[in-house]
């Protein structure tokens, strides 16, 4: 079966950027360098096409008992314009998707999903919408998405678009009339940069992509970096950091699920777990050598495998050779030392929080 491509990938291809497929679609991973494209976003400014993600809507009058029971965190009477982060899950806790969860209006609630879990995530909220008088309605092929990031991403998006956007805080969103359609602008991000989200038309999505890539001051910014900006501040990747057979507990991720709120689906697997204590975790791991530990290479502790890496590389903000490893939970103690093995060599390392760099979003 093919790719799928996204409204830019004309784009991407006329800039000569390396097309590699990522969850379905031909993406870009970089156009000049990684370190360069990485850096913009630290410092300044980087665009994305993440016109590849999902988008379901979800309204009616049992929406938000729905996604409340179909999500990890709550979103009991969530004010318009609020962005909730938390996970869809099996029975059994392991995790079907992590999402944002937009309260767009009342009864009316906007889901971003993972480009490679679409389908399963479609049919999933598809099976379970059935005993609620809710509408679901699947939207990933009406829109766009470009995610603006970096410290000057607010001037640059009111400027240069005209679109304002200042008075967003965290994790809030607003619609808008742009020529004529309505579009989606929020402040998530997923570099752990200030940053924002836009979501609209196919023509919208090329319009911005032009007037911000035409202006000299926006970096076009492949999926490599980020990858790496993600990583450096913690935050995991589907696939990776979290999986149908790892829960958000094992990944750290305890605090976007409400024990507390009313039945959801994974929830006594959750509580259960929660009650029993963590067999396996995910910790960061910083080696003492500049060889870089791959998804997928084993953890040990004195030749016995305690675990392997989900993600890793020789962070560029830093410079040290770091991972995040799913292992066994006895030896998750920040400063505990563990071998990396890479090939036929194993390496030093000491286990460390996994957050490498400190995000600077907006307070």
């Amino acid at each position: 079966m093919e790719n799928k491509r996204t409204c830019l990938y004309d784009k991407h291809v006329a800039l000569g950027a390396l097309i590699s497929p990522f969850g379905g679609f031909d993406m870009p991973i970089q156009y000049t360098n990684i370190v360069d494209e990485h850096n913009a976003v630290r410092k300044a400014c980087g665009i994305f096409d993440v016109s590849h993600m999902g988008e379901v809507l979800v309204t009616g009058p049992q929406s938000e008992e729905f996604v409340n029971y179909i999500f990890t965190n709550d979103i009991t009477d969530a004010p318009n314009g609020k962005i909730y982060y938390g996970m869809m899950l099996h029975p059994t806790g392991g995790v079907v998707d992590d999402l944002l969860v937009y309260k767009m209006a009342d009864k009316r609630f906007f889901l971003v999903i993972n480009a490679g879990n679409i389908d399963k995530d479609v049919a999933w909220i598809m099976e379970h919408a059935k005993n609620f008088d809710v509408t679901v309605e699947h939207q990933s092929d009406c829109y766009g998405e470009v995610a603006v990031q970096g410290p000057k991403s607010e001037e640059i998006i009111e400027r240069i678009l005209e679109i304002p956007c200042a008075e967003l805080s965290f994790y809030t969103c607003k619609e808008i009339e742009y020529n004529g359609e309505t579009i989606i602008i929020s402040r998530t991000g997923y570099t752990g940069e200030d940053g924002f989200e836009l979501y609209g038309s196919h023509a919208f999505t090329n319009e911005v992509w032009d007037k911000l890539v035409g202006s000299g001051e926006v970096l076009p910014c492949g999926l490599g970096c980020r990858d790496t900006l993600r990583f450096e501040v913690g935050l995991p990747l589907y696939g990776d950091e979290l999986t149908d057979e790892i829960t958000p507990l094992e990944a750290g991720l305890g605090i976007f699920v409400k024990l507390d709120k009313n039945n959801f689906i994974g929830k006594e697997a959750i509580a259960a777990q929660k009650a029993e204590g963590l067999k396996r975790k995910i910790v960061g791991i910083e080696l003492k050598d500049k060889a870089i530990p791959r998804h997928g290479y084993n953890v040990e502790v004195n030749g016995k495998v305690i675990g392997e890496v989900t993600t890793g590389y020789n962070s560029i903000s830093t410079g040290k050779s770091v991972c995040m490893a799913l292992i066994d939970a006895e030896y998750g103690k920040l400063g505990t030392e563990v071998d990396i093995r890479i090939r036929k060599r194993v390496f030093p390392g000491v286990v460390t929080k996994k957050r490498f760099y400190e995000k600077n979003y907006k307070k």
